[in-house]
């Protein structure tokens, strides 16, 4: 991660959980990541508020810059569409993953940033190669963007973020934000 200390870093992020490890992580580094959050894909839209504040107070007491993209679900639905009983980890997460990714990059490239990630790859709930596949093929559309592939799901990462979620009193989700994934997935917890 050195060699993005010069640059500029755009950090998708998904919630705060998964966000805050990993930008405490860069700040050991010394890169000051903005934070995009571009996350039409959660539901309801009670869920989303939450997320989104809760990310929101931690970024504004570290001072970074947060980047609302908003929130578009009825462009989500669209993108998915026909694969709403795909299985979790299948094509609905890449079509996902594909839309958001497409346009953080979008927003990287139009503002000057020289290199995007993502923390969609941090979670259990999500392949951190199918994540990757949907950044690079993001980046690939614009000259000189780069995505950054982090491997976020060692167990050292997982216990600075569980470190890290539980000294900020984050809220805590129970699925991975999709209306299609959250009966699967509450089913497992």
């Amino acid at each position: 991660m050195s060699d993005q200390k010069s640059g500029k870093l755009l950090l998708h992020a998904c919630c705060a959980p998964c966000c805050g490890g990993v930008i405490e992580s860069f700040l050991q580094d010394n890169i000051r990541p903005a934070v995009f959050f571009y996350n039409p894909n959660i539901y309801p839209r009670d869920e989303y508020e939450l997320r989104k504040a809760s990310l929101l107070a931690y970024i504004q007491r570290l001072g970074l810059s947060f980047i609302d993209a908003d929130y578009d679900h009825a462009c989500w639905l669209d993108a998915v569409k026909g694969h709403e009983q795909a299985p979790e980890r299948g094509t609905r997460c890449s079509l996902c993953f594909d839309l958001r990714l497409a346009c953080t990059a979008r927003y990287a490239y139009q503002n000057g940033f020289e290199t995007f990630a993502t923390t969609n790859a941090v979670s259990r709930w999500k392949d951190r190669s199918q994540v990757h596949a949907s950044g690079l093929k993001a980046a690939a559309v614009y000259p000189g963007l780069k995505f950054l592939e982090c491997n976020w799901q060692t167990p050292a990462m997982q216990k600075l973020i569980n470190q890290v979620s539980n000294r900020e009193k984050f809220y805590r989700q129970r699925y991975c934000g999709c209306e299609y994934s959250r009966p699967e997935n509450m089913a497992q917890n």
